[in-house]
């Protein structure tokens, strides 16, 4: 029986219906992802699901005594003296006499909270956006509902964050609505996309959905055209004048007023944002040099003896856990901080450009249209004057949207609003703070072929990975204790790259002499475990492609809930396994090569 049904779902604020006669149903061991264009409703269907809001017409079922937890974009804690306390409110804890449920729900909650890297003493009121959303996370897992409903739940999170989430989801129910597109792919069983009011499923995860839509729009595009045409060919034939009067029939009018009624309802698909960047005058050929940087706060090391040069036209992604110091890091190669010790050599006519975060640029005060060109109409961009109505139509703002006040716009529109600012300002370095916070998927395709044009210097921190491997050719890692290190590539070619970590508990080796080095070569043991490995990762990845297929089935889902299980448990471990034998084949190559040299 599916946990819930959802049929002829209505549902409109304004004009166009978020919901227009929608239809879904979810199985449980499920997991979707939902996506969507910003403002298309995906928040407002998964409150209709958790039962906040109701729907205008249609029908929706659910499984007697379904458990649902939901976790909003921006969650609010209750007022609570500590995290623990004020989730303990927030999650309804059974009460005092249930005391073995209440003691096994407080047990988890802390668990999750110690997961998640959360201090439970901390006061909700003194906990950071991406606190909360970690805190309200933690509670979520820890009440084990029968499904889970997440609205952007990487916003915020790191991407040691994120892989811990992507593993504890791979045992949950769940509908995921995100813009991480490699999160999507390492979770996602089935995409859901709410485009004009209805949605449509897809088996399987992201970069499935991408192969089916790109055949499903083009046959659609296909099909408009000739709407369009044959619509466009009655029009002139009712148009022909006395002739064609006299001898219309009254069956052909008809079919044209049906036609005219059909093309006036049709919703043409949201248009894309235009994004170009214009770099302006070149910097120097150096735009940044440091030598020897340090920087503390507190006594705790952000940035250590660092030697860094960053010259005209590279491209970095900065990279590393909440609190790392990727934020102060840019400041200090912007020479907007001073170092602690250490020198700082910025190049000449560098001109940045800066995407903050917190999008504390924005006056909340202000209009839409006045950000962007305070006391004039018209915006000064690389190829040429524009009126600011037309620009900021560029990146889907209405007309009727320029006179509202920052304040009034969602968490997409104000990153789209600053995008446009900042795109208005010709820099030769820019510098991308979070960008891809908010935007839909295909905002951040076009964000991505936009940044891939710009011929400045890009300094970009982000946590989406697929976003880093589009974009940066350089990734500036944070190692621990102050100290970064350069790898070229982005965020995929750093896994590669990186240094295994020995068990903390084992000291590190001495290097050995040159002599000792050169005999160091593979025991029998190894070089046949070496010679194995090769089979069996093809092994592994073929099992793996075979339960990808299996599980992409149609009716995959109608097989008990102990299969669908199983097989989750089976993926999971394959996953596992394949880093495991690849990092042991790699580790092996390296020392076969080294008795070698």
């Amino acid at each position: 029986m599916p946990l819930f049904t959802l049929a002829g779902a209505q549902l409109a604020y304004g004009d166009l219906p978020l919901l227009d006669r929608a239809a879904l149903a979810m199985e449980a061991g499920e997991r979707i992802g939902l996506i969507g264009r910003n403002g298309s409703g995906k928040s407002s269907l998964l409150g209709v699901i958790a039962g906040s809001v109701a729907l205008d017409d249609g029908e929706l079922q659910k499984r007697e005594a379904l458990s649902v937890a939901r976790v909003e974009q921006e969650p609010q804690l209750p007022h609570a003296p500590t995290l623990r306390a004020s989730l303990h409110l927030r999650g309804h804890v059974p009460a005092i006499q249930d005391e073995r449920a209440r003691w096994r729900t407080e047990a988890r909650i802390t668990e999750y909270l110690h997961r998640f890297g959360l201090d439970e003493n901390l006061s909700p009121e003194a906990a950071s956006g991406g606190e909360r959303k970690r805190a309200a996370l933690a509670l979520a897992f820890a009440l084990e509902p029968d499904l889970l409903l997440l609205d952007e739940p990487t916003n915020h999170l790191d991407i040691d964050g994120i892989e811990r989430l992507e593993v504890l989801l791979a045992r949950c129910t769940a509908i995921v609505v995100t813009h991480d597109r490699a999160f999507l792919d390492r979770v996602a069983t089935r995409i859901v996309e709410l485009d004009r009011g209805m949605l449509r499923s897809y088996a399987g995860n992201f970069s499935d959905y991408e192969r089916l839509k790109a055949g499903e729009l083009a046959a659609e595009s296909l099909a408009a055209r000739r709407f369009d045409k044959f619509w466009a060919q009655e029009e002139a034939w009712i148009r022909r004048g006395i002739e064609a009067r006299r001898t219309r029939d009254a069956g052909r009018v008809k079919r044209l007023e049906r036609l005219r009624a059909e093309r006036a309802a049709r919703r043409e698909r949201i248009g894309t944002v235009k994004l170009a960047i214009g770099a302006g005058q070149r910097s120097g050929k150096l735009v940044a040099e440091l030598a020897g940087v340090c920087k503390s706060f507190a006594g705790r090391p952000i940035v250590k003896n660092l030697d860094l040069r960053i010259g005209r036209g590279d491209r970095i992604g900065l990279i590393g856990p909440n609190g790392a110091g990727k934020t102060t890091l840019i400041k200090l190669i912007l020479g907007t901080l001073a170092p602690d010790a250490g020198t700082l050599r910025l190049g000449t006519n560098v001109r940045p450009a800066y995407f903050d975060q917190m999008r504390e640029a924005l006056d909340p005060e202000q209009t839409v249209a006045e950000t962007i060109s305070p006391g004039s109409d018209w915006v000064e961009l690389p190829g040429g004057r524009k009126h600011v109505m037309s620009y900021l139509g560029d990146f889907l703002f209405p007309p009727r949207r320029a006179a509202a006040p920052v304040r009034m716009l969602s968490g997409g529109e104000r990153n789209r609003l600053l995008l446009a600012r900042l795109f208005a300002r010709p820099a030769n370095v820019l510098v991308l703070d979070e960008p891809t916070n908010d935007l839909d998927i295909e905002s951040l395709e076009l964000l991505e072929a936009a940044l891939q044009d710009y011929d400045g210097t890009l300094l970009l921190v982000s946590h989406d990975r697929t976003f880093l491997d589009n974009v940066v050719t350089q990734t500036l890692a944070a190692e621990g204790g102050g100290a970064w290190k350069e790898y070229a590539g982005g965020y995929s070619d750093w896994l590669r790259q990186r240094p295994l970590r020995a068990p903390a508990e084992v000291p590190a080796e001495k290097p050995a002499p040159a002599r000792e080095r050169s005999r160091v070569k593979l025991s029998y043991r190894e070089a046949r475990e070496l010679e194995a490995l090769p089979a069996e990762i093809e092994a592994l990845e073929a099992e793996q492609r075979s339960l990808a297929a299996k599980m992409h089935d149609a009716g995959y889902f109608r097989q008990p809930g102990d299969a669908l299980r199983a097989d989750q448990g089976r993926n999971a471990e394959i996953e596992a396994l394949l880093m495991q034998k690849l990092e042991r084949w790699e580790a092996l190559e390296a020392k076969a090569k080294a008795a070698a040299s």
